[in-house]
């Protein structure tokens, strides 16, 4: 089968591609290299540096995508507080980018379009955890271009035919996620932290309270998202782990000194429902990031 991977220089989707390639399909990376690392390209894959927002491209970007069976878009502008910072620069990239990527796989004739979203939709929350069917309330302009980013896929289903599904990511962790810089996740921060010998520094009381979702996870969940027989029209289904720690539980576990500082504007606790997934694409989550910080340690990565 021939898939299309945009962000395939990234965290998430270098992890997708190089499972595709294992698993014997014919793979199209599409980046910008903005964001993603080309140390991160597969050399099984083939890639097309090209800019998804740049419309005077989209001819080029159809033919880079004909013959392509499922467009799997991973390439974003990620991190809420970044996006707080700088919106107009998120709303071109995660905005025009998705629009112009959904319209060009729409004339290049793809079965199947898997989006990537966030969790960050929710918003903070009274109630956990959170289904698919939770009132979303995003709170920042990354959360709320992804949130607009699953009505553009159920629009275009309802309007173009093409198969769309929507995948909503809990704080994934992994192999190759950043570590450090502004594109980091806390768990990435904290590991950049103790391999220079500092302190972790936490936000707050540290009591906030993260579902925290392995990458090998995410992949599965892409996957099967891509083969499962349903008809998608924009359906939406959470990709997390089913559990939540707090900031401090991660800290301890990682282990060495930490630090307090000023809290950040952020939702207080995370945590997914993932029966939707268990039943619609029969996938489960199979790593604790507990499980993988032990491992991750016994192999001296930090």
């Amino acid at each position: 089968m021939k898939y299309a991977v945009t962000g395939g220089a990234g965290f998430i989707g270098s992890n997708l591609v190089e499972r595709l390639v294992e698993l014997g399909h014919d793979v199209l990376i599409i980046d910008n290299l903005s964001t993603g690392k080309k140390d991160n390209l597969h050399p099984n894959a083939q890639f097309f540096q090209i800019d998804l927002f740049d419309t005077d491209k989209s001819n080029e970007l159809v033919q880079v995508l004909d013959g392509v069976d499922t467009v799997f878009h991973c390439a974003a502008h990620a991190r809420v507080q970044r996006s707080i910072k700088n919106p107009a620069l998120f709303e071109k990239n995660n905005t025009l980018g998705l629009v112009n990527l959904l319209e060009s796989s729409h004339k290049a004739n793809i079965r199947r379009f898997v989006y990537s979203s966030s969790s960050s939709v929710y918003g903070d929350r009274d109630s956990l955890p959170s289904n698919e069917n939770s009132k979303c309330n995003p709170s920042s302009p990354y959360a709320l271009q992804k949130y607009y980013g699953e009505q553009c896929c159920k629009l275009f289903s309802n309007i173009y035919g093409i198969e769309t599904v929507c995948l909503r990511y809990f704080n994934v962790y992994g192999e190759r996620q950043n570590i450090g810089g502004a594109y980091a996740t806390v768990i990435g921060i904290f590991i950049d932290q103790k391999l220079k010998g500092l302190p972790l520094t936490i936000n707050g009381d540290g009591k906030q309270r993260r579902d925290f979702t392995y990458v090998g996870d995410v992949v599965e969940a892409n996957i099967k998202a891509s083969i499962v027989q349903n008809f998608f029209c924009g359906e939406i289904i959470n990709i997390g782990s089913g559990e939540n720690i707090s900031i401090n539980e991660l800290a301890k576990m990682i282990g060495g000194k930490y630090s307090y500082k000023n809290p950040v504007d952020e939702p207080f606790a995370n945590l997914a429902d993932v029966r939707k997934a268990r039943e619609v694409l029969e996938w489960e989550p199979k790593t604790k990031v507990s499980d993988w910080i032990n491992f991750s340690k016994e192999k001296k990565m930090f």
